[in-house]
């Protein structure tokens, strides 16, 4: 018999099960129905001008007759600058959640995390001021013209380290209780559990802290615009100005009209497959090391 006045727990269990997945099923429907938004304004170029010529054309001449749309060289850009700031920022942002969580002292590390959420709560647009104020002009006296893919990828660097802190360290922080006790019983060093023990455990919330970082310096826009020089032509070295499909999207979608303001929806959906493509990359990086 239940109590008078006190709700039974598996009715409480129920409602709550309830509103959680009408939560799940309604962002499923927004992300959904973003990407089929993105697919339906990019449809008018993808039929008139073909799949194959936003790979194939000579440039980016939307407005050229006859018209060229070839986004490859923004798309490279965007990778190129993402990959070489998930290379710098990944490890350095694993190694400083690491000392936070295992090796700094407790007043050390709570200053550290300070500074690190004050950092990741600083505006993008302060970081490209940054970058094209001191950083540009310091490549431009090493090997001009400074603005180019090198800076774009330092400024994306310091722009996601923290948020590649922040998750490693919730991820590893987060870690049972019961796995420390187990693995200091056991007479394992600080680094044996940490890496055969600690990591392992946390493996989901790190493929997840690499996920979030990545999908943000892939979406990153004014910095983009800022530092890396706005050419939209392929890349040959780190010092070559570039574009990035988001930098190339907020530049011409004010004026852009008809198969112009398609094609750069096509620049979008190249960025939704990216996205796409970096989950399931992460979900099978996960089932990897699960099974490792």
């Amino acid at each position: 018999m239940s109590t008078p006045g006190r709700s039974s727990p598996p009715d409480g269990d129920a409602a709550l099960r309830a509103v959680t997945g009408l939560a799940a099923r309604l962002s499923g429907t927004v992300v959904v129905g973003i990407a089929l938004f993105v697919l339906w304004q990019a449809w008018p170029a993808l039929q008139a001008v073909g799949p194959l010529r936003f790979v194939t054309d000579a440039g980016w001449h939307p407005l050229a007759q006859p018209a060229q749309f070839n986004l490859l060289p923004m798309l490279v850009a965007s990778v190129a600058v993402t990959l070489g700031a998930m290379l710098l920022a990944g490890p350095l942002g694993l190694f400083t959640a690491i000392f936070m969580t295992d090796y700094a002292p407790p007043a050390l590390a709570r200053l550290l995390r300070g500074v690190v959420e004050l950092l990741a709560g600083v505006p993008s647009v302060v970081y490209g001021l940054w970058g094209l104020v001191t950083l540009v002009p310091l490549l431009a006296a090493w090997q001009p013209p400074g603005a180019s893919l090198l800076a774009g990828i330092l400024v994306l660097a310091l722009m996601i380290l923290p948020t590649m802190v922040l998750a490693s360290h919730a991820a590893i922080a987060g870690v049972a209780a019961e796995h420390r006790l187990t693995v200091a019983a056991l007479g394992f060093s600080c680094a044996g559990s940490l890496w055969g023990v600690l990591l392992p455990a946390a493996r989901a919330g790190l493929c997840g802290a690499l996920l979030l970082s990545t999908t943000r310096a892939l979406g990153e826009t004014m910095a983009m615009l800022m530092v890396t020089g706005n050419v939209a032509r392929m890349p040959d070295s780190l010092f070559a100005p570039a574009r990035t499909l988001t930098a190339n999207i907020a530049l011409e979608l004010a004026y852009a009209m008809d198969r112009h303001r398609a094609a750069l929806f096509v620049g979008g959906l190249l960025l939704t497959a990216l996205v796409l493509a970096l989950v399931r990359l992460a979900r099978g990086l996960g089932c990897a090391w699960r099974h490792a």
